[in-house]
């Protein structure tokens, strides 16, 4: 996947998916959907497989092929276009926590099918474009699209006046087609948005957010050196550096499972069940926050490995203990809790 920040270095033509995306959840998905391309048509027993599996997978295949006949006649690259900073970040100058730093977003994007991310710059001078101009002179002269997919409630340009009624006008007094993707529902009819997966997380409750997300919400980091406390209690833990920006959820203890990433391959640690634990440690008086991870039936050494740690389940909040037996013990009881709920077998 090509990423840029500079309109000069843009792939182009495109197919464009415009928004800032920030968890990439399953209403995001909906948007980017139209953008991705199909590859050749299924062959017949493919289709007779998934005609008998899974037929309303096999009608949007169909209408998907349909969809993108644009793109078959006139190629173009799929992108993803995003602002940096975040639009919010830029105005109050106060950094935004995200539920998908770029290295995160960056991977989601890419086992998508996405082909190109472009992260405009936000600043003044884009701050100030009038709708029309954020149209006429980032999309269409520096972008090139052929077709630009957004959610019903986008909005651009100059304090946000623009409207998708004024992103269809202008695109298509240009020959481009505006794909609006209307709003997305959980199958119980609850709107998925990123404000509700903040407070859900905010909140411990990770089923739910899990469930708005589409995939379990992760935490990313290189594990790093901690004060070496869980070894002397038997309950030796890895102490992750996580990006700053990152959203971090309610402080406490979670049932989790972690996986290597790419560049650390030979760990043998595919969603591996484990305990994780975020805050600052009132019972040993600690004064920053950590996130500190421990895999339940596993040793080695870990130090200076990329860890993925998927949040499963809030099993406690924080707390403070009188002494560290008493701390042993409920980590004890922790461990017994996150293994009933990760391996029940």
């Amino acid at each position: 996947m090509w990423i840029t920040s500079s309109l000069d270095t843009v792939l182009t033509p495109t197919a464009i998916a415009l928004g800032n995306f920030d968890g990439l959840h399953r209403g995001h998905q909906q948007v980017i959907q139209p953008i991705l391309k199909r590859h050749s048509p299924l062959d017949s027993r493919q289709r007779t497989e998934m005609l008998l599996t899974n037929p309303v997978t096999l009608l949007t295949w169909d209408r998907g092929l349909l969809d993108n006949n644009l793109e078959e006649s006139q190629p173009c690259y799929s992108t993803v276009v995003t602002f940096h900073p975040h639009p919010q970040e830029f105005f109050t100058g106060q950094p935004k926590k995200l539920l998908t730093p770029l290295d995160e977003k960056a991977e989601w994007l890419k086992k998508m099918g996405v082909e190109q991310w472009v992260l405009l710059p936000f600043d003044e001078q884009m701050a100030t474009l009038s709708p029309r101009e954020f149209v006429e002179r980032i999309l269409i002269q520096k972008l090139q699209p052929r077709c630009i997919s957004v959610g019903f409630d986008f909005h651009f340009g100059k304090k946000r006046t623009g409207t998708v009624k004024d992103l269809e006008k202008i695109a298509g007094h240009h020959g481009i087609k505006v794909k609006t993707v209307p709003l997305y529902l959980c199958e119980n009819g609850e709107r998925i948005s990123s404000s509700e997966i903040r407070t859900s997380l905010e909140k411990g409750a990770i089923h739910r957010a899990n469930q708005l997300l589409g995939r379990s919400y992760h935490l990313v980091g290189s594990v790093v050196q901690g004060q070496q406390l869980g070894r002397t209690i038997g309950f030796p833990t890895a102490n992750l550096h996580i990006p700053p920006e990152k959203f971090l959820p309610r402080y406490g203890v979670y049932a989790v499972k972690v996986s290597e990433t790419e560049n650390n391959a030979n760990l043998g640690l595919v969603n591996h069940p484990a305990v994780m634990n975020i805050g600052c440690r009132p019972t040993v008086a600690g004064q920053s926050v950590t996130v500190e991870v421990h895999l339940l039936n596993w040793s080695g050494d870990l130090y200076g490995k990329t860890l993925k740690v998927s949040l499963e389940e809030f099993l406690r909040p924080e707390q403070k203990f009188a002494c560290l037996d008493d701390l042993k013990t409920q980590i004890k009881a922790d461990c017994l809790q996150a293994k009933e709920i990760l391996d029940p077998t």
